[in-house]
């Protein structure tokens, strides 16, 4: 009987049962031996057939760090600037800390399996978040409310979370397979259904002039903000980094190249907006000018009244000339909502009143997709034409004229919408 070449591995007794070695390429590109275990001679001599087959074709890590490691070192080393950005750097994290170390942090790379993974989902459903993470606990004992005060608030984990999660580890694990540090993404066998997002209804175009109309007759400082949202479709980061130097009056344009984002406690200016066709100048039509110079006016008062001025060039700021929180804003944009006794809507959702206002005015598809910078037509329409930028010109100006002689209109034939106002108002949940 021949005996066995060099490199076949051998199996031995080892405890309570039997283990194998085989010398293997690792990913460095070093020799090592790699041991495999089970409790009887047959188990081991198919593990060892397995990574003989396995070892034939790739590099084999002769030891595999455990999840809470590896993402660590992930989290340092791959999840970084300027391959990610800062809120994704830090949801990421978040991620990261809440819904995976605490669970899975203890298992080895490749000992994660669809199970397990399963095992995972169905402990998040059950887990009060509040109490995992110490929410109540970290309220002063006097402010303590539910979990910490013996009374569970039950807040569990929502499906959006739990898919968001799942992604974040099927990224962390694509990784390792691409380090070679496993075979197989384990997240990738793990079937979960996308939480489904309700559609937010925007804004008919009586609702858009009582909002407009309350927040110029109120002299509210947010005015300019509120028409950039709805003429240009702006989005909320691409808004609130506006600097007055990219507002060119001359040439009636404005240059949207910048976004403001909240990254922990700290506001960041960074020229990076959500896709690379967001980046552009955008022609002003009369409201947008009319508004800025209102707002001009409102700042000179401002850095007037003020003790102390940040000289930060911004177009929106606060009382002192600081940049406006995100957060905040959309808090002033709720009251403002309140005020003008309009529907309440997610900032973002003037996106999609922007569009359907263009899309009312009979605003060709291409130009709306122009003004509204989507990377992708499908996300406009399906229609594929060209249309020359003199045509969004003309189609803002439209929508501006729209807009800038019927704010103090009344609503019209009450049974012109009928359907709209009928109909449940679906906004986006929150978060």
């Amino acid at each position: 009987m021949a005996g066995r070449g060099v490199g076949e591995g051998t199996i031995y007794r080892y405890r309570n049962g039997y283990a194998a070695q085989l010398w293997v390429t690792t990913p460095d590109g070093k020799r090592a031996r790699k041991t495999v275990y089970g409790k009887d001679r047959e188990t081991v001599h198919s593990k060892l057939v397995k990574l003989q087959a396995e070892s034939a074709k790739r590099p084999i890590a002769t030891s595999v760090p455990s999840l809470e490691n590896y993402l660590d070192y992930w989290m340092r080393e791959v999840v970084i600037e300027p391959d990610y950005s800062p809120v994704t750097v830090a949801t990421y994290g978040q991620f990261v800390r809440y819904y995976l170390v605490p669970y899975l942090g203890k298992k080895k790379l490749d000992k994660l399996n669809a199970k397990n993974l399963r095992e995972w989902v169905n402990t998040l459903r059950r887990t009060c978040q509040c109490c995992a993470q110490g929410k109540d606990a970290a309220r002063k004992p006097g402010k303590r409310k539910c979990c910490a005060a013996g009374d569970c608030c039950q807040e569990l984990t929502s499906e959006s979370n739990i898919y968001e999660a799942k992604k974040v580890l099927r990224s962390a694990l694509s990784n390792a397979m691409r380090e070679e540090l496993v075979s197989r993404n384990a997240a990738e066998l793990l079937k979960l259904s996308k939480p489904r997002t309700r559609k937010a209804k925007p804004w008919t175009l009586a609702e858009v002039h009582r909002f407009l109309a309350s927040a110029r007759a109120d002299d509210d400082p947010l005015y300019a903000a509120y028409v950039l949202l709805l003429t240009l479709g702006l989005r909320k980061g691409e808004l609130l980094g506006l600097w007055w130097p990219e507002v060119d009056q001359d040439a009636r344009e404005v240059s949207v190249e910048w976004q403001l984002t909240r990254v922990g406690r700290k506001l960041i200016r960074r020229r990076k907006t959500k896709t690379e066709d967001s980046d552009t100048s955008l022609p002003l039509p009369e409201l947008c000018l009319q508004a800025l110079n209102v707002r001009a006016e409102q700042q000179a008062r401002q850095r007037a009244d003020a003790t102390t001025w940040e000289k930060s060039g911004y177009v929106f700021t606060t009382k002192t000339g600081r940049p406006v929180d995100p957060r905040s804003f959309a808090r002033l944009f709720d009251a403002r909502c309140a005020k003008a006794g309009v529907r309440r809507i997610e900032v973002h959702t003037t996106r999609k009143t922007c569009a359907t206002l263009l899309a009312a005015l009979d605003v060709h598809p291409r130009v709306a997709m122009r003004i509204l910078r989507h990377s992708q037509m499908k996300l406009t329409m399906d229609l594929y034409t060209e249309v020359h930028d003199s045509s969004t010109v003309a189609a803002l100006k439209k929508l501006g004229s729209s807009l800038h002689g019927d704010e103090d209109a009344p609503d019209g034939d009450p049974d012109a919408h009928e359907e709209d106002e009928n109909a449940p108002d679906d906004g986006p949940d929150a978060g």
